[in-house]
């Protein structure tokens, strides 16, 4: 079992750890194994025995078929000895590294913090019923600094300890309880985008704020996080809840703040059929859903727009022109019956998409289960279209990774493992005890002695290759398989 601790244990080890940082000299860190990334839409790329080098958590040096951990760090710099160096191998006590490896951490581009307490709870409703019943109730519930904390610090452990590395969080229209959420995002070590959520309209009367208040509390949020918190993994993101939710007025004035400050955008989009809509009566001066941001200034080239599903072929051109990335959804998708997204088709036409969790519609705070649910739902989809909108396993991890990062504009800094990249990573290991993917023994490769000894045992069984172990992880992992997670170099969760 994972340890978690207090969020006053975690301030008070963080604050010891910096002063201890303040007075060392930064430590050159080595990890040793199979490295596994997707640089490329559907490809899979394996490199086994390589050891990469990490400096200040960016990867400094990365050697395949390494002999020797510490001789590459002290090749890449002379001046070092080998207690400058600390050496993490997971290659296991076989040292062939078969059920072990390295992975990018998860980019989990929309999870609605908030509203974790109401995982697994959404009746036999849709979108905007859900909204009234579920949803603003208890997003109001977390002006309550106490039930904030214990929510926050949660959900922060419980993705971290899926793997998710990078998460885009929409909390709720309370700006102190945001701040609290940045907060605690610092000190556990996860890189987040933190997102006061915006609405002066079609909000219940104990759930809704006015224009000129919610962008004074946005901005107050914005220059906490860059001026107080100062903290380069906690980013603030200028979050209007979706077109109906926000007036007019509201969204120019956040579109000047976004131009101005160079802020990411985060909002839904297109998501549920009577959504478009209600949309379509609330904006009548506006050719469809996506023209309301458009019109409004809100697409930019950082805009992550949920959802997705019901776009035109007009809406999709402008997506793709202003550059913005799509957040797939698939398991809150299914939940709620709101559609089955064409990831493929968004695919096919240079658009940018990443996955998301869409906690609390969507039921479970991992992107490795939102990966299978877009295998799934691309499969169904398949069913009525061709082939071609099927997603293999290969560019369902890239969606999770790479893809993420490039919804989140951050494609040259994460998603893979590349020299002076951000070192965010999640060590798995398929063969810990009580872990769901199960390897035989006499499926993995063996040493020619090891074949000997076991000769006549088996009648050739077929063996299994590392891109299939890396399926099985896949399609059965979880939780117990992610060992340990680093974000930027620094060790955020371990079993």
């Amino acid at each position: 079992m994972g340890s978690v601790l207090s969020f006053e244990e975690n301030m008070t080890k963080s604050i010891l750890l910096s002063n201890q940082a303040k007075n060392k000299q930064p430590q050159l860190l080595v990890f040793f194994g199979t490295f596994v990334d997707t640089p490329k839409l559907g490809e899979l790329r394996i490199r086994e025995r390589t050891s990469i080098g990490v400096l200040d958590g960016i990867i400094k040096f990365i050697n395949v078929n390494s002999l020797d951990p510490l001789k590459d760090c002290l090749d890449y710099d002379a001046g070092l000895s080998p207690e400058d160096v600390t050496v993490i191998n997971i290659m296991g006590e076989d040292k062939t590294g078969l059920s072990s490896f390295y992975f990018p951490g998860f980019i989990d581009t929309h999870n609605h913090v908030s509203q974790y307490p109401n995982v697994g709870i959404f009746g036999n409703s849709t979108l905007l019923d859900w909204l009234e019943k579920y949803t603003f109730p208890i997003e109001a519930a977390l002006a309550n600094e106490d039930i904030a904390r214990e929510v926050y610090d949660a959900v922060i452990c419980k993705t971290l300890s899926n793997g998710s590395t990078t998460v885009a969080y929409y909390n709720t229209i309370d700006f102190k309880s945001t701040k609290l959420l940045a907060q605690i995002s610092s000190v556990l070590g996860q890189r987040v985008f933190v997102g006061k959520v915006c609405m002066d309209a079609n909000g219940p009367a104990y759930y809704i704020e006015d224009t000129k208040t919610s962008l004074e509390s946005t901005v107050e949020v914005v220059k906490y996080i860059r001026e107080t918190l100062c903290d380069s993994l906690v980013n603030p993101i200028v979050t209007p809840r979706f077109a109906p939710s926000c007036s007019r007025e509201l969204m120019q004035k956040l579109s000047k703040l976004v131009k101005e400050e160079d802020i990411h955008v985060q909002t839904h989009l297109s998501e549920n059929k009577k959504e478009v809509q209600w949309v379509q009566e609330l904006f009548p001066e506006c050719a469809n859903y996506t023209d309301v941001y458009d019109k409004y200034g809100l697409l930019t080239e950082k805009t992550i727009l949920a959802h997705c599903i019901h776009l035109t072929d007009a809406e999709a051109q402008v997506v793709k022109q202003r550059r913005c990335g799509v957040s797939h959804c698939p398991i809150s998708n299914s939940s709620l019956t709101s559609g089955e997204c064409r990831v493929r088709w968004l695919l096919d036409q240079g658009i940018k998409v990443g996955l998301g969790t869409d906690v609390s519609a969507g039921h479970s705070c991992s992107i490795l289960a939102s990966g299978r649910q877009a295998f799934t739902v691309s499969r169904h989809l398949a069913m009525k279209e061709t082939d071609h909108a099927k997603l293999s396993v290969p560019e369902c991890l890239y969606l999770a990774t790479m893809g993420g990062a490039q919804v989140l504009h951050k494609e040259d800094s994460l998603g893979t493992f590349e020299v002076g990249k951000q070192f965010d990573v999640q060590a798995i290991d398929t063969n810990v005890p009580g872990s769901n993917v199960h390897l035989f023994r006499w499926q993995l490769p063996r040493q020619e002695k090891e074949k000997e000894q076991e000769k006549g045992l088996y009648k050739n069984p077929p063996l299994l290759t590392k891109e299939d172990i890396i399926a099985k992880w896949f399609f059965n992992g979880d939780d117990r398989n992610t060992t340990k997670v680093w974000v930027a170099g620094r060790l955020v969760h371990q079993i």
